[in-house]
């Protein structure tokens, strides 16, 4: 009784893999008015209202100060995230590199220009901005861990592993892991 055949765990709703969120960052560095820009397009580009996000140290010789706006992120979650990440995967041709992804599932890539996003058009007011995807898959229950209320640890099996993330990402987007 205590080992589980392949069908079994398949058929197991507690291993589904699902997306938890998708973050949209653009880094600008301490030029407000194109922060401002990169904000309006993030906006347009998700309908969601972004976050500046602020150094952490002072750079002098990158010119970064402690403190001030530095970049520009949107969080989507559920059906907004598959939206934008059909879209994402387009834009890169439906190729990720396997290096992508870490040994917890995450996986990011970049996006040179927005305008490789299908539906995108040249604003000369808002400029050419390049953007990076930040991809969070998780398996029911991983709640347990970041809840703050009776926090708790995750088993090895409620993680999602490397294998079932490209696994997930080929077959929900029929992306190509190279």
């Amino acid at each position: 009784m205590g080992s589980q055949t392949s069908q079994q765990r398949e058929k197991n709703v507690m291993d589904r893999v699902r997306i938890e969120k998708v973050v949209v960052h653009i880094s600008i560095g301490s030029d407000w008015d194109r922060l401002q820009k990169a904000a309006k397009l993030l906006e347009s580009l998700t309908g969601q209202k972004p976050v500046f996000r602020k150094a952490r140290k002072t750079i002098r010789a990158f010119g970064i100060v402690r403190k001030r706006p530095m970049s520009v992120m949107v969080t989507l979650r559920k059906d907004r995230a598959i939206d934008f990440l059909r879209r994402a995967f387009e834009a890169v041709d439906n190729k990720i590199k396997e290096s992508s992804f870490d040994e917890y599932g995450n996986f990011a890539f970049g996006i040179q220009e927005h305008l490789q996003l299908p539906g995108t058009k040249y604003d000369p007011e808002i400029g050419i901005f390049g953007m990076d995807v930040i991809v969070h898959l998780s398996k029911p229950g991983y709640r347990v861990k970041v809840r703050r209320y009776r926090r708790s640890r995750l088993g090895k099996a409620a993680r999602v592993t490397k294998e079932e993330a490209i696994e997930f990402v080929k077959s929900m987007f029929g992306v190509e892991v190279v």
